[in-house]
């Protein structure tokens, strides 16, 4: 059986990563407009959960391997 590309194996790392990115930016921002920690906590936790779900429906929304409309199929024949 052939190994999945490095790409495709990191892919779930980076949507995380950016969720987690955005997240912290808007705990910080948060934190430094209202200066409670608590609540800051809690916006970051609730921002990390929404990125997660809307990144994880927009690349369930993406179909790479589909060509587009009016797009031809690539010969897959070696000859």
């Amino acid at each position: 059986m052939t190994e999945p590309a490095p790409r495709i194996t990191l892919r779930p790392g980076e949507l995380v990563g950016l969720a987690a990115l955005v997240a912290v930016f808007v705990g910080l921002v948060t934190l430094m407009v209202t200066r409670d920690l608590i609540f800051s906590v809690i916006v970051f936790g609730a921002t990390f959960v929404l990125d997660l779900i809307t990144l994880a429906m927009l690349m369930l929304a993406v179909t790479p391997n589909k060509p587009a409309d009016g797009e031809r199929q690539p010969d897959t024949k070696n000859d």
